[in-house]
């Protein structure tokens, strides 16, 4: 039996229109959110006090954020890895290296003080961000390894965080490692690992209420970034604009280095499309929730800048890709 798709004409409507919606729901995610995280920051900057209470739950709102990544993942996103593992072991490799030393290069380079340094640091070596999915879809890449890359890093991130940050942050910054990795374990893994196991067992359940985890995400976040601006009010007003150059300078080495290193190792377009999100889009909430947590609220600083940024340049990176045809392989009769 062949296994190639045959459209039916009758039908090719309403796949179209399916598409469209899809497309268009997938917009609005990604476009909305830096919105509402960009009109709630501002609020939080001018009137901090209803803020502020929010930073003794900072924690769980990062707890709901992953647990809500978790609901969204499957068995099979998992298994992929063993059905192509080099792609996906390069993206992770690539994500916690490129990323990491990108940091260190930008804080030098920007002579960051040392709390922003190891704020962009802390950025640099969290996981992949659950955006990513929704950008590599817009910009038409391989959206099964997006979701892969962004659950490996994900699970690997309670050990590998703690140990980049131990290895590269600068002499004079205490690293709380063991401590670093256990709040990871809480707030990461067992979050994730929990949403993929009720997703097992309860599949039709969750697959009600999958149109909402986006919106459960994007609360999470708010809920983590809006009460470090009110915290930070003076240090954005001295240090805001130098924290937004780093963290943008930081994302695009990501974005350029992620798609020249798929090229490097002749990936597919849509592969080398997913590569550069993967790669320079991080859990941006994470980042300051964990740098607020271990260091201090000017650390927490890039990570809530780039919880509005990495949207902003992902949404221009998509449409620019959307404008760009791929290269398709020749099919075999």
């Amino acid at each position: 039996m062949s296994t190639s798709h045959i459209v039916d004409p009758d039908t090719t409507g309403h796949w179209e229109d399916a598409k469209k919606k899809e497309d268009r729901s997938a917009l609005i995610t990604v476009t909305v959110f830096p919105l509402f995280i960009l009109a709630g920051a501002a609020v939080a900057y001018f009137f901090p006090q209803p803020f502020l209470p929010l930073s003794d739950y900072i924690t769980y709102f990062l707890m709901i954020i992953m647990f809500a990544m978790g609901l969204t993942l499957t068995i099979p996103d998992f298994t992929e890895v063993l059905r192509r593992p080099g792609p996906i072991v390069l993206g992770v490799i690539l994500q916690y290296t490129i990323m990491p030393l990108g940091a260190v290069l930008v804080a030098w380079a920007l002579d960051l003080n040392a709390a922003l340094a190891v704020g962009l640091l802390m950025l640099g070596t969290v996981p992949g961000g659950t955006s990513s999915n929704v950008i590599a879809y817009l910009a038409k890449g391989d959206v099964a390894l997006s979701v892969t890359m962004t659950s490996v890093s994900t699970v690997l991130s309670p050990i590998v965080t703690p140990a980049l940050m131990l290895l590269l942050a600068d002499a004079r910054t205490d690293i709380d490692a063991a401590g670093m990795a256990w709040s990871l374990m809480q707030t990461v893994l067992l979050p994730v690992l929990g949403g993929l196991v009720i997703r097992y067992f309860f599949s039709s359940l969750v697959e009600k209420v999958t149109a909402v985890l986006p919106l459960i995400s994007i609360l999470g976040i708010g809920g983590v970034v809006f009460p470090t601006v009110a915290a930070s009010r003076d240090l954005i007003a001295t240090v805001g604009l130098l924290a937004v150059g780093a963290v943008l300078l930081h994302n695009l080495i990501g974005y350029v280095l992620g798609y020249l290193a798929g090229m490097g190792f002749r990936l597919d377009n849509r592969a080398n499309r997913t590569m550069s999100v993967e790669v320079s889009t991080q859990s941006a909430g994470l980042a300051s929730g964990m740098a607020g947590k271990f260091f201090s609220p000017e650390a927490a600083l890039p990570g809530a800048i780039a919880a509005v940024l990495h949207n902003i340049t992902g949404a221009i990176y998509a449409a620019i890709m959307r404008n760009i045809p791929l290269e398709e392989k020749r099919r075999v009769r």
